[in-house]
């Protein structure tokens, strides 16, 4: 396969946290409130409160997958892997067009604003002009990065922030209670109906998972950056729809001169401070929301292309990224299309039929992540489980089906042809180019049908870049690890008989079974072997914690592989032989710990540095995180020189590190409070990162 290159990780928590909220607080706010108080009149609030609640079973759901494979294209990846590439072709067109028509819906939206700064007589056309000349600004501007747009991005949502902080404020001063009498005289269907209408405003929330391959450390920022994205954007609807009815009541909300009000926010702005000076801060208000939802729009949508492209679903040229890891075609695709609905049709009529095709696409997010689940598959390792599993999902589905329907007949039609147009592609096009199948082929494995043993593969490679989570006691195995430096003319098998016997003094079970164990493994295709190492690996019941023994041969030894399907290969030259045993009921932590190993040892330099080493400390030095631990030699006229002579439990260092290893005189000395530090001794500490930089930086002369 050829090499692809890969989009690089530039987003952050407040990346993560303002692409979301950016992507959000529009239209939903700045012009639907008009159209949805005609039909629930004071009730709105509830409407909005209704459709924020519908969302988080979805959102709960897309931000599990969003941890167990964080990849460009979100969900139509998600979709891709759990019920197939049928599906997925359907959802990523769908997705696509769906967020196309967001963009072109807030570029448009947003000219009424406008029109506050320009004269009455100024021509449709100059909007239009505007427009398109934004979309082509933010085409320019993601082509520069990801990382440049999200900095942008932070700066417009940092000032609308701002700006809805004195609105909010402001506001709730000048709220009248009177304005909410007759609260439910619109009745239960309409307010359900406004419900849907205004789902559309919380969509934008989750488009930042589309480009969840390019977010730092996925399984923290990614959820963290959600939940305070979906809690101020709540905040914000919920809190703004009640001044919005307290402040001017539902008609002035609704109509100005006699027509639909576009401006709804600047209209209770004006009335708040008495004057126009209120409708022109909230139009600026207005005007930065918009281009948010832009810019984040266009960063997002141009990744689904891409992902589909990369999956042989879309042609090849669309999978080109730059030397920043961009992809070029995409943007300027998505662009152009934006600039065609703008040009030919009407974005404002046709929004609420993009939002029904999103919520079809939800239900069918809350039915992959049962899918995912019951796969079984232990490379299916989110970092964020959604709770209530699987109530939560169906409950979501089975919702967001329900709203299609009430949003009439006309959205129903619209997603049924999305549905379509997407399958027709896919027979006509996609499926001679992929062999894969979805997830859901591992649950009907147990009926006797076929699966996709590539999928679990794919997995195992997410869970190696993800690297490990915080508790993950990767640095303490490691250091505690037995070292076994194998003898001239040792085989494979020489050394497996080793490391048993080691292992077995520690563990309930006998070196026989332990080395019959490894060995099958071996035979059968579960131990992992490339480029001069083998990782050898065991799950044993009534384990309390992994532990792992470490093997060398300088001379190298030749292992007798074999496969998935029965053929056996030789490797030779293995230098490196990592046994790792884990207990039987975490496979999934046991797969972390074995792809933090293969990225180690994946890295360049390591075999060099491997047999060059010449202690066993060495050898765990560098299997060790450089963020989580450092090495310190005690020596005459350093800033160490203090130290020695101490006691370890006299050594002033952060609670969160430990001194794991001593090398002293050509040998190692089991660390204990009592142990006295000497001149020439050579520490190995380990701890969490914070602590090991404050040490660093305490000892930095003594390195």
């Amino acid at each position: 396969m050829a090499f692809i290159p890969s989009t690089k990780k530039n987003l952050g928590l407040f990346g993560v946290f303002a692409l979301a909220t950016g992507a959000t607080l529009s239209s939903g706010f700045f012009l639907l409130p008009s159209f949805a108080t005609q039909i629930a009149g004071p009730a709105v609030v509830l409407a909005y409160l209704i459709a924020g609640l519908l969302l988080i079973p979805p959102m709960l759901s897309k931000i599990e997958l969003g941890t167990a494979m964080p990849r460009s294209g979100g969900e139509y990846y998600f979709l891709d892997r759990s019920l197939g590439p049928m599906v997925g072709t359907i959802g990523g067109l769908g997705i696509w067009l769906a967020l196309l028509l967001k963009i072109s819906f807030a570029l448009v939206g947003m000219s009424a604003y406008i029109q506050l700064f320009l004269p009455d007589s100024t021509s449709d056309s100059v909007y239009t002009f505007i427009a398109l000349g934004l979309v082509v600004f933010f085409g320019g501007l993601n082509l520069l990065g990801a990382k440049k747009t999200t900095t942008f991005q932070i700066i417009l949502v940092a000032s609308l922030l701002s700006l809805l902080g004195w609105f909010l404020t402001a506001g709730s001063l000048e709220i009248k209670p009177i304005n909410f009498s007759g609260f439910f005289d619109s009745g239960s269907q309409n307010i359900l109906s406004a419900a849907g209408l205004v789902f559309i405003s919380y969509i934008g929330v989750t488009k930042v998972i589309s480009v969840a391959g390019e977010i730092k450390d996925p399984e923290r920022n990614l959820p963290l950056g959600l939940f305070l994205a979906i809690g101020t954007a709540i905040t914000v609807y919920i809190v703004g729809l009640f001044i919005m009815v307290g402040v001017v009541g539902t008609d002035s909300l609704s109509i100005k001169n006699g027509e639909i009000n576009l401006t709804p926010v600047s209209t209770v702005a004006a009335a708040i401070t008495g004057s126009r000076t209120g409708a022109y801060i909230m139009g600026v208000a207005a005007i930065i929301a918009f281009l948010s939802v832009a810019n984040a729009g266009i960063l997002s949508a141009s990744r689904y292309p891409l992902a589909m492209s990369r999956d042989h679903l879309l042609p090849k040229t669309l999978r080109k990224v730059d030397g920043n890891g961009t992809p070029v075609v995409g943007i300027i695709l998505s662009a152009s299309l934006i600039i065609a609905v703008i040009l030919f049709l009407d974005p404002l009529k046709i929004a609420k039929l993009a939002s029904a095709f999103q919520l079809l696409i939800f239900s069918i997010l809350c039915l992959s992540v049962i899918v995912m689940r019951e796969t079984k598959l232990n490379s299916y390792d989110p970092g964020f489980r959604a709770p209530f599993y699987p109530w939560l999902q169906l409950v979501g589905a089975s919702a967001c089906i329900t709203f299609i329907f009430m949003m009439g007949w006309l959205p129903v039609f619209f997603s049924s042809g999305i549905v379509v147009v997407g399958t027709v592609w896919y027979f006509a096009y996609a499926r001679k180019r992929v062999e894969r199948y979805g997830a859901i082929y591992h649950i009907f494995e147990r009926l006797g049908r076929k699966r996709f043993g590539a999928l679990d593969t794919e997995l195992r490679e997410i869970l190696k870049e993800k690297g490990l989570r915080a508790h993950d006691p990767f640095d303490e195995i490691v250091a505690k690890a037995t070292v076994v430096d194998a003898s001239h003319g040792n085989t494979f098998e020489d050394i497996v008989l080793k490391a048993s016997a080691e292992l077995a003094s520690l563990l309930p079970t006998t070196a026989e079974a332990l080395s019959q164990g490894f060995l099958h493994g071996t035979r059968v295709g579960a131990t992992p072997v490339t480029g001069g190492v083998a990782l050898p690996h065991l799950r044993l019941p009534n384990l309390e914690q992994s532990m792992m023994v470490i093997a060398r041969s300088k001379d190298g030894v030749t292992i007798d592989v074999g496969d998935a399907f029965g053929g056996h290969h030789e490797e030779q030259s293995i230098h490196a032989i990592f046994f790792l045993v884990s207990p039987e009921d975490d496979p999934s932590r046991h797969l972390r710990l074995l792809a933090q190993l293969a990225g180690h040892v994946d890295k360049e330099g390591f075999m060099e540095l491997w047999l060059k080493s010449k202690t066993n400390q060495d050898m765990k030095e560098i299997l060790l995180r450089e963020n989580r631990f450092m090495s310190l030699h005690l020596d005459i006229g350093t800033v160490a020189e203090s130290i020695i002579d101490l006691q370890l439990s006299q050594l002033n260092i952060p609670d969160n590190c430990l001194v794991a290893l001593i090398h002293r005189r050509g040998y190692m000395v089991v660390p204990r409070g009592s142990t006295v530090l000497e001149k020439g001794d050579k520490l190995t500490i380990i701890g969490e990162e914070q602590g090991i930089q404050e040490l660093k930086s305490q000892y930095y002369n003594s390195k």
